[in-house]
């Protein structure tokens, strides 16, 4: 469970490293499956970001001791899992991820998540760890962002460069095991992977149900992503699981969470 002052943190400034560690049988267990994804899929060896459309039994992670608890504290009892992603970020050559909020992207309405961010590696500052504007979330509203369509980027929506100051970034350097949690709002990015080390991470986005996973907005943006990109994910078809509780929004759509 997160402390009051970890919970004030993550209310002050968007984030948090909470003192906790994925148990290592979990943790070797979710190596190992990310791994074998990996070899299925060399696609996605720098992200894939709707991992929960390619194989639903990556949910039962979320349910590592101590996680959706620490979730409840920071968003309510009532919790829906709406996306997960994984960020490959392989040695030498891994990708960076251009600075953004993650609220540019997504069809959850009214706008509120929180990611935890597992580390299945270190993630250093040599080897591209996520960095994060502290307190950015505050205003409650999405910056301006732009069209990057560079393809040493993993996402290509990026913040135009007058909405932040990036002398102001944070690191959040995790050992393995290690995870994050944060705001739908909170600036954030990370550096490309020269090194020879590999920096995997997954994260799990979680909504409160007072909250709707709205798929008329996802298909409209999935028309707007297609058109722009090329890409053919389609987050209308995201299956959204109910973690805890009841839906408080009456409104969403649940598939049965794998057992």
């Amino acid at each position: 469970m997160l402390t009051e002052s970890e919970i004030e943190q993550y209310q002050r400034d968007g984030y948090i490293v909470p003192d906790y560690r994925v148990p290592n049988v979990l943790l070797q267990s979710l190596d190992a499956k990310i791994s074998g994804f990996l070899g299925l899929h060399p696609e996605y060896r720098d992200n894939c970001p709707a991992l929960l459309r390619e194989d639903l039994t990556f949910s039962e992670y979320c349910r590592a001791p101590g996680i959706l608890d620490m979730v409840c504290q920071v968003i309510g009892p009532d919790v829906a899992l709406w996306n997960m992603s994984l960020f490959g970020k392989p040695a030498f050559n891994g990708k960076a991820t251009p600075w953004h909020q993650d609220g540019e992207y997504w069809a959850v309405r009214p706008l509120a998540t929180c990611s935890v961010w597992i580390a299945i590696d270190d993630s250093t500052i040599e080897n591209g760890c996520l960095q994060v504007i502290p307190g950015s979330h505050r205003t409650r509203s999405l910056a301006r962002h732009q069209y990057n369509p560079s393809e040493t980027l993993t996402l290509h929506e990026e913040l135009l460069h007058i909405e932040f100051d990036p002398t102001m970034a944070a690191n959040i350097v995790l050992e393995r095991g290690q995870i994050s949690l944060h705001d739908v709002y909170l600036m954030h990015g990370s550096q490309p992977n020269i090194t020879d080390k590999d920096r995997r991470g997954i994260t799990m986005r979680m909504m409160p149900t007072t909250s709707h996973y709205d798929r008329n907005v996802a298909a409209e943006q999935d028309e707007a992503r297609g058109s722009k990109y090329g890409t053919k994910i389609k987050f209308s078809e995201n299956p959204v699981l109910l973690m805890r509780g009841v839906d408080r929004c009456g409104k969403n759509e649940f598939y049965n969470v794998p057992v």
